[in-house]
């Protein structure tokens, strides 16, 4: 027979004791676990530095794959495009006359599509977009002519880098 006291048997208070130990760290488990995966998502980044709107097209259509996926299985994610030279025509409705990197008859034409392709990763599944500014600077594009959703970065090269060797991205260019 075991030993009463005031509240009870013994039994039952260390019994009540290690249920509660267990109901702490069981929520300790579950608080922390959105932390363990928010610490394992899925960074990728993209290099846009190329003219050719097909070539584009197919990297949008990769993003869009790439991003459903997480999504469908609960994978967070951080993917960007960095635009870069060329990849400059992407960002901007301005027809670039006189530089490099002046709109053809194909971007003429596929502009507006490619444009809503973009700005729905964008705004739908937070595909950010950042431009170098050494490009911009080179043919003199103003800022306000740049898509509102475009962030701007001292150099699309050296920010690639550092994704990939300070923050852990995965680096993909279509080709």
């Amino acid at each position: 027979m075991t030993k009463t006291g005031t509240f009870g048997t013994r039994a039952r208070s260390s019994g009540w004791l290690g249920m509660a130990v267990l109901l702490a760290a069981a929520t300790l488990m579950l608080v922390a676990a959105p932390k363990a995966a928010s610490a394992a998502e899925a960074r990728v980044v993209y290099h846009a530095d190329f003219a050719d709107p097909r070539r584009f097209s197919a990297m949008l259509t990769s993003i869009n794959n790439m991003v459903m996926h997480y999504d469908d299985n609960f994978i967070d994610y951080d993917v960007r495009i960095v635009f870069v030279a060329h990849g400059i025509r992407f960002v901007t409705d301005d027809t670039l006359e006189g530089t490099p990197f002046a709109e053809d008859e194909q971007l003429r034409e596929d502009r507006s599509t490619l444009r809503g392709r973009l700005q729905s990763l964008n705004s739908l599944h937070n595909v950010r977009l950042e431009l170098c500014e050494i490009t911009q600077n080179s043919v003199g594009l103003a800022g306000d002519a740049v898509y509102d959703a475009v962030d701007f970065i001292p150099s699309g090269v050296v920010r690639i880098a550092e994704l990939q060797n300070e923050q852990g991205f995965a680096y993909v260019k279509v080709e």
